[in-house]
Formats: C-alpha cells, sequence, structure tokens
C-alpha cells in the first residue's frame, strides 16, 4: 500500500470529480445498449503501488488506456473484469448479455473500445466543466491482459512514478452486470486534478 498523499478534503473532492463524470459514462453506456440501465456509482478511493494494481484479477482482465490531450497532462488506466467485457460486447452486438466461453475476440474487443471512446469522451466532457477549461482525451486504447503480465501495464504509464490512486466504482447493468470496475492514474495526475477543480471554484 502506498503512503498517503492526499488530505481528507482532497480525497473527498477526487471522490465528487469521479462521481459526476463516470455518472456521464453511465448515461453514455446505457444509450449504447439500447437504454439498458447502467449504474457506475459509490467510488472508494485507496492508495497503491503500481506493482499492486492487478492484485484483485484473476487470469485475464481488459485495460483501457486513456490519455489527456488537452486540460490535463497524463494518462490513467480503467481495468476492466473479463466476464464483463464479454456482456458489455454481447449487449452491443444485439445479444442478452452473456458471456460465452471463449477467450474474448477482435470483435468484442473492437466494441468495447467503441464503448470506452463514447464513455470517456462523456467523461471529459463532464471534467471540462467541473474544471472550467477543456478537457480532451485521445481514442482510448483497449488491451486484454493477462494478469500476471504486470509489464505491459506498467508500460501504459510514461511516468516513473510508483504511487498511485485507485477507484473502485460499483457497476451495475441491467441485471447481467453487478460487478466492479477500476480506475488508476499516478497521485501527481489526482494532484493536479484536484488543485485544477478548487481553483476553478474560487
Amino acid at each position: 500500500m502506498a503512503d498517503i498523499e492526499l488530505t481528507k478534503q482532497q480525497q473527498d473532492t477526487l471522490g465528487e470529480i469521479a462521481n459526476i463524470s463516470m455518472g456521464s459514462s453511465a448515461t453514455s453506456l446505457s444509450a449504447l445498449l439500447n437504454n439498458l440501465k447502467v449504474d457506475i456509482t459509490t467510488p472508494k478511493i485507496e492508495f497503491i503501488r503500481k506493482s499492486e494494481a492487478l492484485d484483485d484479477y484473476h487470469n485475464v482482465c481488459v485495460l483501457v488506456h486513456i490519455n489527456y490531450v488537452k486540460g490535463l497532462s497524463g494518462s490513467n488506466v480503467l481495468i476492466l473484469k473479463e466476464n464483463d467485457v464479454k456482456i458489455i460486447a454481447d449487449l452491443m452486438m444485439g445479444g442478452q448479455g452473456v458471456a460465452g466461453p471463449d477467450e474474448i475476440g477482435e470483435i468484442q474487443l473492437s466494441a468495447v473500445s467503441e464503448a470506452m471512446n463514447q464513455m470517456m469522451g462523456s467523461a471529459a466532457s463532464s471534467m471540462s466543466q467541473l474544471l472550467n477549461r477543456v478537457v480532451d482525451i485521445s481514442p482510448p486504447k483497449t488491451d486484454n491482459i493477462d494478469v500476471e503480465s504486470v509489464k505491459i501495464f506498467e508500460r501504459l504509464f510514461e511516468s516513473p512514478e510508483i504511487d498511485f490512486v485507485k477507484i473502485t466504482f460499483n457497476l451495475k447493468i441491467g441485471t447481467v452486470v453487478d460487478s466492479v470496475m477500476v480506475q488508476l492514474y499516478p497521485i501527481s495526475f489526482a494532484k493536479d486534478m484536484v488543485s485544477l477543480f478548487e481553483n476553478s471554484n474560487d
């Protein structure tokens, strides 16, 4: 576990930003899933070492790498469970939300990449309003990785930092998904985001 480098007030601010931006993401995902009810709620904030990022996952997970190109400098990663990704992809392709036994294929990854692009685009728009500046991202990059491949995860961040913020959200999609989704970013990115939020609300 990393040393806590944010005050309680800063952590509360981070939770507020996360809650609002992911609320927008949930609305976007719902629109892609034929208006099926989607909730991404209750952010829980922890501080971890980069090497601990995949400790809660078994076998395979899906990483979504988001790089900020305007308004914020840096990147973050979303981690989704393999089963949840299969269900989301199946729903997007007109299915009933069934996770088959096969490994995630290119078609499924492509579908989920599109979902993540829409979701994180909406999140960036919400952050633009919160921070009172234009926030923009490059198209998210989605990877299906073996959880043992921590080096792949570590290469997603150019920053040499080892201390990260981990935000765990409850993810519910209709009656077919009741799970969690994790967002990770370096401590420095979190501090910058909180500082911008506080300055925009002075």
